[in-house]
């Protein structure tokens, strides 16, 4: 059962547990009317982080990105669109085949085992 919380001037969605998300993979999500997806990665010394981006491929429309394949780009993390294959950058957001697409990145937290992601 999802909940929002406000601090101050943010709203923090809870989406799910952190335990229910599968490292290297990506989960869809329905925030309101906007379609985000989730990647836990477990890449860092100290545990698995999370990362949200809009799910829908700007080169397609299609809402897949949390179905792409999901790696690195010299050490970037990224994902790959299941589409036309374009590597999209889970830190940035941006496009890096084509400098002239790009995504939304949400901020994301786990707060007492629930992933949040911050609603603007």
């Amino acid at each position: 059962m999802s909940q929002a919380v406000v601090t101050e001037l943010t709203t923090w969605q809870a989406v799910c547990r952190l335990d229910q998300l599968q490292p290297g993979r990506g989960v869809a999500a329905l925030l309101g009317d906007r379609q985000i997806a989730l990647f836990r990665l477990a890449d860092t010394p100290e545990g698995d982080t999370v990362h949200a981006i809009d799910n829908v491929d700007p080169c397609s429309g299609a809402a897949v990105l949390s179905r792409g394949i999901v790696g690195d780009r010299k050490g970037e993390p990224v994902v790959a669109s299941p589409i036309y294959k374009q590597a999209f950058s889970l830190v940035t957001g941006r496009c890096l085949d084509e400098p002239d697409q790009g995504v939304a990145v949400h901020q994301v937290r786990v707060d007492d085992g629930w992933v949040q992601v911050e609603l603007a």
